[in-house]
């Protein structure tokens, strides 16, 4: 059976990610916010899936020391993806 991932879940599971850094943290939202130049409600928003632009999902994932991890799984997708011909 195909299993479809939606961007909905996609967002919901980013803002989970989101809330356990910060509470691995012991971060307030307003912390995290002041932390990365944006407001508490931008990360509010984030946290419940409703706003996850790519430029918060980059300052947070750097902010956690994560940004590696997305970059390299991205990279590594984009290199096995890139030699298959579409022919």
């Amino acid at each position: 059976m195909l299993k479809l991932v939606t961007i909905k879940q996609t967002k919901e599971e980013l803002g989970k990610w989101c809330k356990f850094q910060r509470d691995r943290f012991e971060l307030t939202q307003e912390e995290l916010a002041v932390a990365l130049g944006i407001s508490r409600y931008t990360i509010q928003k984030f946290e419940s899936g409703k706003n996850s632009t790519i430029d918060t999902v980059l300052k947070i994932a750097n902010h956690f020391d994560d940004l590696d991890k997305f970059y390299n799984s991205l990279k590594s997708y984009n290199d096995q993806n890139t030699s298959r011909s579409l022919y």
